[in-house]
């Protein structure tokens, strides 16, 4: 067969050396056979190292001017596949020292009872440092509600009064650090009932409420 440019490749090129490796289906022979490298010759140059993996033999062969080679030596003559593994590691390490900052932002529970065109009270403990949290008001839908307020942390606690939504259920109260919304605390869902109002006359002595409760009269 003749030669393939594909089977040779460089291993190591330095101050005007190189150490070649070729493999190749033909015998050693046919490689080392005058001009079988003709089409690379240019590429050799005289003291350069051919590691041949040819069929019959593992061989380091010296080139000469020509290129022709030199005897070399024979190092396998039951040839298996071989490969050259080429790398560089470099070593380094580094120690930082690491102090974990606890943040937290804990909701009290909400007043029963929240009445549309009223206010519903927020308060919370804040641990860490946090400085300021965003206090808002979140629908079912997670959709933030006009009304939300900063608050400045004082003593670990924030409190807020945030206007109350039209009469619905899954409201929520979302309290989050203002530089780090990830530190955040969302209520329970809770519903917003309607203002209670006079609806009739009993006996003449008393007006039913809406929610119930009666009122005497005098």
């Amino acid at each position: 067969m003749p030669f393939a440019s594909s089977g040779l490749r460089p291993l190591l090129q330095a101050s005007g050396f190189s150490l070649w490796h070729y493999v190749t289906a033909d015998s050693r022979a046919e490689v080392t056979a005058p001009g079988y490298f003709g089409e690379a010759a240019s590429r050799f140059r005289p003291g350069d190292l051919l590691l041949l993996q040819a069929a019959d033999a593992l061989a380091l062969l010296p080139l000469r001017a020509g290129p022709a080679f030199g005897p070399g030596v024979t190092l396998d003559g039951a040839v298996a596949p071989f490969a050259v593994l080429r790398s560089a590691a470099q070593n380094f390490s580094f120690t930082q020292a690491v102090a974990a900052v606890v943040r937290t932002i804990v909701l009290a529970p909400l007043a029963a009872g929240i009445i549309a065109g009223g206010t519903i009270p927020v308060s919370a403990q804040v641990q860490g440092p946090v400085s300021q949290v965003l206090v808002s008001l979140r629908d079912a839908s997670g959709q933030m509600l006009p009304g939300a307020q900063v608050v400045t942390v004082q003593g670990g606690f924030a409190t807020a009064a945030i206007p109350a939504p039209p009469v619905g259920s899954g409201y929520r109260i979302r309290m989050e650090d203002v530089e780090d919304p990830a530190v955040a605390a969302t209520s329970r869902p809770f519903s917003v009932a309607p203002a209670p109002r006079a609806l009739r006359q009993e006996g003449g002595f008393a007006l039913l409420m809406e929610n119930g409760f009666a009122l005497l009269v005098d």
